[in-house]
């Protein structure tokens, strides 16, 4: 018997899909207005703490008359973030994405409204004065706030405020980079945990909406301009992408565990956390006054590196003074994000490299591309918002291939050496287990009637019981009409005669994952490998 060309889909949506997507369109409004607000605060902060003046021209804090007297300012702002944090929401602590994770896991994709007004200007603060983080975390939470607040104002399911929130975090890193494709995927990769139309098509909506206003408002991409280049299809370049992205995979892992050990660090400090930040402003203080240019956001360092030829002064001051001060402050708990400074010490690893090469100007700018990629694949876990995400803010559709090939290698050396991301290394310390491996459920693959019993008699025609499955439904379906109405049983109906023909029980509907087991176990007996739950390493 067949099943009907209805009753199973490849994929569960409905027209409520129409309703999110024109909701996303809103949300991308919403959310490249707060990009665009969040970017000129960051902007009238550095001018207020650094120059003494009321403008949101983009200026860097290296250029400040202040002297020794900088080295105050980022405290004034550790200071004023960790009071906000005390007595306002201790949410806007930390990167930004993490607690849109954690919101999305274990709050029903509920954010606070505070966050929505704290996080921007916590973040505008902490940069402003000196933070040497990226705007795109704050950003990315506080456009996923906006979608969540309008999803618990709309009052739709649980499901659909996470589509809601993801949207809004999405436009908001569109708006801020000019990458819409790599902000879906960075949805897909870190945040939505489902690939399925339902959710995918209102993100892709929103980011999009996002991308489009963003050439009205900052104007339009590429973010850094690039010299020309030839010749990358070599496999010489294809070779080096590979063992750079390799060498960028252990720095990935180098630098999760330094920040994570600042934050060790500071967690056995007899002194409130609120203070926390005003003791990282010291070390950004300090480490401002010997290398100035690590202090900010520093989107100009990443340019310079991208256009090559950068002075190998700024290569040596981001790979040593950048990276302490990044790891040092963030571990503190302020509020700032982790996409800008990775981006910018994975450049500086590549432009390295290409200067001990002796590399032209333009291999230079390739290399610095490609231990940038390396870097955010790596440390995050998302190859492919990584390659995508460089294609975007450069334009540099050469540089696929080798590209691809560093990420991939940076992606495989973290996930060896790395249980967790930089990212989902802090919900794992908060206590919340989240894989990040996506697949078919396997009862999803399996029909009721392959698992049931059949009775010997068909049932006679007779009102139904109130729960029951269908023959030829699956049984994930039947897994979960059970766990929801606590039933161990249930009657089996065919769907065209519409008598009982049989039962299921739970242990019947395991059955169907024991194909999936024996593929598992199969491929651990070829390759003699032991999984850590039985004793075994990684």
């Amino acid at each position: 018997m067949k099943s009907e060309p209805s009753a199973l889909r490849d994929f569960t949506v409905d027209r409520r899909v129409w309703l999110l997507s024109g909701v996303s369109i809103g949300i991308g409004v919403c959310a490249t207005a707060i990009a665009v607000l969040l970017l000129r605060c960051i902007a009238l902060s550095t001018n207020l703490f650094y120059y003494h003046r009321f403008s949101t021209v983009n200026v860097s804090p290296a250029g400040s008359p202040l002297g020794y007297w900088m080295v105050v300012i980022p405290v004034i702002g550790g200071i004023i973030v960790g009071l906000m944090a005390r007595f306002g929401s201790d949410k806007i602590r930390g990167h930004g994405i993490p607690e849109a994770i954690e919101a999305i896991l274990l709050h029903r994709a509920k954010v606070d409204p505070k966050i929505a007004v704290l996080k921007p200007i916590s973040a505008a603060i902490a940069i402003g004065s000196g933070g040497p983080f990226g705007a795109e975390g704050p950003i990315i939470m506080t456009g996923g706030a906006v979608g969540s607040l309008i999803g618990q104002w709309m009052h739709v399911t649980d499901a659909e405020r996470t589509t809601l929130l993801v949207a809004g975090a999405a436009a908001g890193m569109s708006a801020t980079f000019a990458t819409p494709v790599a902000a879906i995927l960075l949805a897909v990769e870190l945040l939505l945990f489902e690939w399925r139309p339902r959710s995918l098509v209102p993100v892709a909506i929103a980011s999009a909406t996002a991308g489009i206003l963003r050439v009205y408002w900052l104007g339009a991409g590429p973010l850094f301009d690039m010299p020309t280049l030839d010749g990358t299809h070599r496999i010489s370049f294809a070779i080096g992408a590979l063992l750079l992205g390799a060498v960028l995979g252990l720095v990935s892992a180098g630098m999760s565990r330094m920040m994570y050990a600042f934050e060790d660090m500071f967690e056995h400090l007899p002194i409130h956390w609120m203070w926390w930040p005003a003791i990282g402003g010291v070390g950004i203080g300090i480490g401002g006054l010997f290398f100035p240019r690590g202090l900010g956001v520093g989107y100009e360092n990443i340019a310079e590196l991208l256009r090559g030829n950068a002075p190998m002064g700024l290569i040596v001051g981001i790979l040593t003074a950048k990276s302490l001060m990044w790891a040092f402050s963030l571990g503190s708990g302020t509020s700032g994000g982790v996409l800008a400074p990775l981006l910018m010490i994975g450049g500086a690893v590549g432009a390295m490299a290409a200067h001990l090469a002796h590399a032209t100007v333009e291999a230079q700018a390739f290399w610095a591309l490609i231990g940038k990629g390396s870097m955010l694949s790596g440390s995050l876990g998302v190859p492919l918002t990584a390659v995508l995400f460089c294609l975007e803010v450069t334009h540099c559709l050469p540089a696929l291939l080798p590209l691809t090939m560093a990420c991939i290698a940076s992606y495989l050396v973290t996930a060896l050496l790395m249980p967790r991301s930089i990212l989902t290394e802090k919900l794992s310390r908060r206590g919340t287990h989240l894989t990040r491996e996506y697949g078919v459920d396997p009862l999803e693959l399996v029909i009721v009637r392959e698992l049931m019993s059949f009775i010997s008699v068909p049932g006679v025609k007779e009102e139904l019981p109130p729960s029951y499955a269908y023959a030829d439904e699956t049984a994930r379906g039947t897994a979960e009409k059970m766990a929801t109405e606590g039933l161990a049983t249930l009657p089996v109906v065919d769907r065209e005669s519409g008598l009982v023909c049989g039962t299921i029980s739970l242990s019947e509907l395991l059955r169907g994952r024991i194909r999936a087991v024996e593929r598992e176990q199969e491929r651990l007996r070829l390759f003699g490998y032991v999984p850590p739950e039985q004793g075994g390493h990684n």
